[in-house]
Order: C-alpha cells, then structure tokens, then sequence
C-alpha cells in the first residue's frame, strides 16, 4: 500500500543548516517538496539563491522552482550572518573544491511562486505545509497580499523565536532576547502571526527550546562524508564546518528539525499557546512573548486585550529520533 507523500513548500535564507533541511526535504519519501523561496538572511540574496540552487543539484533534484523573493527585511536594513555560516553562506565550500550551481532561479518573484505553488494545491485539494527556515519576510509579504493563497497552505511550521522554558534555555540567539530569523524581519513575524489567525492558518513554532538537541557527531559526519553520495557528502561537509567554527565534537541538524516535525510529529512535545512579537523594546525587539498562562482567565484578558495568536509551540523534542531520521534520509534509508 502507498503511503501518501505530503505536499511541502520551503521558505529558506541557505545557510547551513537551511542546507540540511533542504536536502531532507529534497530527499525523504514521505515529503513531495513542491517549491523553494528565497529570501535575505543568513546571506545575501544572490548568496541564498546560489546556494539552494547548490544544494538541490546535490539532491539531484532539479525539478524543484527556486525563486528569488524579498532581498531585505521590510523596514531594516539587512544583516547577515557570515560569521556563523561562512563567507559563502554555505560553510565555505568553494574552497573545498565544490561547483555550485549553474542553474538560474524561477522568473517569478519568490512570493509569486509561493502564490501560484499555494493556490495549485487548494485546486489539488492537497493543501501545503509551508515550511519557513528564515525571516518571515516573504511569508507576510504572501498573506496580506494574496490572502486566497492560505486556501492551499494546511500549516506553517516556522523555525524561529524561544519560549524560554527551562532555566538552561535561552531565549535568543543573535541578542540576549531575540532569535534571529525573527528578530532579523519582527515586523514580519508579527504579521504573519496575526495573519494566520485571521485566516486560521494553524501555525508551529519549532524555536530555540528544541532547535540545538538534534546534534550529529563529528565521527558521524566523516561516515557521510565518506559515502561518496553527493548529497550524503554535502550534509556531512556541512556539519563537519558547524564542528571546526565552533570548535564541538558534534553540530546540530538545526533548521532540518522542523522538516523532521512535518515528517515525524510524534516525537515533538508541544503545547498550544498565545506567542506575540516584541516590536518595540529597546533591549527585546523581535522577542517571541510566550503566555503560558491560563487564557481564560480576567488577568490575561486585562494584560492582553488584543486577540492572541494561538500557537502550537515546540517545548521538548526527541533529538536522537531526529538526527537518525536527518541521517537515515541522506544515505537513503528512510521509509
């Protein structure tokens, strides 16, 4: 008996760890990977443009549009992350020796494919999970202005925000309150929050309280390595690169985990919750407000006037079953 394949559209800023997403995505047999956006992130656009262009060759998977979409954040300037992902954008493989890309990316504006790719699957009857690994700048951009595209969207799991659950976790990355795909874009997150719950589009946050437990080890990676599969190579280079940066024995599958959550929910624990973004601090602009309190209750209805947005929000995950589930895939044994 087959088993149906869901239907996943990715919005990425490739970086490294979008990389690793993206070659799951290209890759596992439950996933029909539909589309690629592009937008401003860990790199520039042109940068994140070449580089899942890049990575889809490795997953042999040329047939996947790729499209250039917002090459900055909606009122900010940009801010890259090289520091983190390398000069390229992508672990510094060209000085490896690796060939990127020399296809050219979609004629249609990242938001456009995102449009089309949307209201093609309402038509199906097989709505999406769109799956955004970066700011969310082209996602806002797609339900404001073409709200009839949340028709063909069946979820968003977005990678981004904290909810600061335990006393070890941190609510930011890029500052001491923010993570950065939100943070990069906060008027982006906010809109769409708000906009999926105008347009009940249910939303997963898949933030920094999971992000860094799916981990492979350094022995691991030189197993991928030394596979001789393209794509196996590449997610083992990939991680090879977050080890030596970082100085770790072992890296973290990061963005790929929330891939690993459409593929394989149960091992995710999470918990649905009203989640705002910080717009106007000085110190905690981009903060993802988790209220974990009762909702019901007159003190929050006090506090918070407006609507929440309810969110389903990642607290606890089974790293193990995700960083087997990322590897198993590269070297072509997933089921």
């Amino acid at each position: 008996m087959s088993v149906s394949r869901t239907p996943v559209v990715l919005d990425v800023d490739t970086g490294v760890d979008d990389a690793c997403a993206l070659l799951l995505a290209a890759l596992h047999p439950a996933i029909d990977l539909r589309a690629v956006s592009c937008v401003d992130g860990n790199a520039a656009l042109d940068d994140v443009v070449r580089n899942t262009l890049t990575v889809l060759d490795a997953a042999g998977r040329p047939d996947v549009p790729v499209a250039r979409g917002a090459d900055r954040p909606l009122l900010e300037p940009a801010a890259g992350a090289r520091h983190v992902h390398g000069d390229d954008g992508l672990g510094d493989l060209g000085d490896l020796g690796w060939t990127p890309s020399d296809r050219s990316p979609d004629s249609r504006h990242g938001v456009e494919l995102l449009r089309d790719t949307c209201l093609e699957a309402a038509g199906q009857g097989r709505p999406v999970a769109l799956v955004p690994l970066a700011p969310l700048t082209n996602v806002a951009l797609l339900l404001r202005t073409y709200p009839e595209a949340a028709r063909g969207i069946a979820e968003i799991v977005f990678m981004g925000g904290a909810a600061a659950t335990g006393s070890t976790t941190a609510t930011g990355s890029t500052t001491a309150t923010a993570e950065f795909n939100v943070v990069h874009d906060p008027e982006a997150a906010a809109i769409v929050l708000a906009a999926a719950q105008e347009l009940e589009v249910p939303v997963t946050m898949y933030g920094l309280d999971v992000f860094y437990e799916p981990v492979v080890t350094r022995q691991e990676a030189a197993a991928l390595v030394a596979t001789g599969g393209r794509a196996a190579e590449l997610g083992g280079r990939l991680l090879q690169f977050q080890c030596e940066r970082f100085g770790r024995a072992a890296a973290t599958i990061g963005d790929a985990g929330a891939v690993c959550a459409v593929i394989d929910r149960g091992a995710l624990v999470t918990e649905l919750l009203s989640v705002r973004v910080e717009l106007a601090g000085a110190r905690s602009r981009g903060r993802t407000i988790v209220d974990r309190r009762e909702q019901d209750t007159d003190l929050a209805r006090e506090t918070h006037p407006e609507t929440p947005t309810t969110v389903r929000v990642a607290l606890g995950v089974d790293g193990p079953r995700y960083a087997a589930l990322w590897q198993h895939t590269l070297l072509g044994k997933a089921r």
